[in-house]
C-alpha cells in the first residue's frame, strides 16, 4: 500500500465528482429557498412561524455560499476554473462583502481580476479573522493592490492563513487568490492581500 496518496487521475475524478454533486445541490436548495421566500410573502403566517421560515431562507443563502465555495475549490484543484476577468477597484473589492462588522479604508486601483471570486475571498477572510477572533470589528486598508485586514488575532491567524482547515470560506480565499495571481500572507496581527 502506498503512502503517496490518490493519483492525479483519482485526485481529478474526485474533483470532478465534488463540482457535479455541487451543481446537482443547487436545485434541491433553489427549491427549499424559493418555498420558504413564497410562504413569507404570503403574509399567512403568524410572527412566530414567518421567523421560522426566514431562518430557513438564512440557512438557505449560507448552504448555497458553501457549495459555491466548494464547487470552486474543485474546479480550480482540477484545472477547470476558467476566471471571467473584469476591472476592479480594489476598495469596492474590499467593501463588497456588505457586513457592519467590516470596515474599509484607503485607496483603491483598478485591476482586471475576477471581481465576483475576489469580493467573496475578501469576505470569507475578513468573516473567518472576525469568528475565530472572537471580535466585534476588523478593518481592510486598501493601498492600491495590497490590502491589510486587521486585528487578526493569534487564534485567527492560522485559521486565515489556511494552515488550519477548519473554515471553508478562509481555506478557499487563499486557494482563489492565489490561483488569480495574488498572494495571502500573515504578517504579526495583520492578513496581507495582493490582488
Amino acid at each position: 500500500m502506498s503512502d503517496e496518496g490518490p493519483s492525479s487521475g483519482q485526485a481529478d475524478r474526485f474533483a470532478a465528482l465534488v463540482v457535479l454533486a455541487c451543481h446537482d445541490l443547487r436545485t434541491p436548495l433553489a427549491t427549499v429557498a424559493g418555498f420558504s421566500k413564497t410562504l413569507v410573502r404570503t403574509g399567512e403566517l403568524s410572527e412566530r412561524d414567518a421567523r421560522f421560515v426566514e431562518m430557513i431562507d438564512e440557512a438557505s443563502a449560507q448552504m448555497a455560499l458553501l457549495i459555491d465555495q466548494l464547487g470552486l475549490a474543485a474546479r480550480i484543484e482540477s484545472g477547470r476554473y476558467d476566471p471571467l476577468p473584469f476591472d476592479a477597484d480594489t476598495l469596492e473589492l474590499a467593501e463588497s462583502s456588505g457586513d457592519d462588522r467590516v470596515a474599509v479604508d484607503g485607496t483603491g486601483t483598478i485591476v482586471e481580476t475576477d471581481s465576483v471570486t475576489v469580493g467573496r475571498a475578501l469576505a470569507a477572510l475578513a468573516v473567518a479573522a472576525l469568528r475565530f477572533g472572537e471580535l466585534s470589528l476588523v478593518t481592510w486598508t486598501v493601498n492600491g493592490r495590497e490590502l491589510t485586514l486587521t486585528p487578526v488575532t493569534a487564534a485567527a491567524a492560522p485559521v486565515v492563513a489556511g494552515t488550519d482547515p477548519r473554515d471553508l470560506g478562509a481555506l478557499v480565499a487563499r486557494i482563489a487568490i492565489e490561483r488569480l495571481g495574488g498572494s495571502v500572507t500573515v504578517d504579526g496581527e495583520s492578513l496581507r492581500v495582493r490582488i
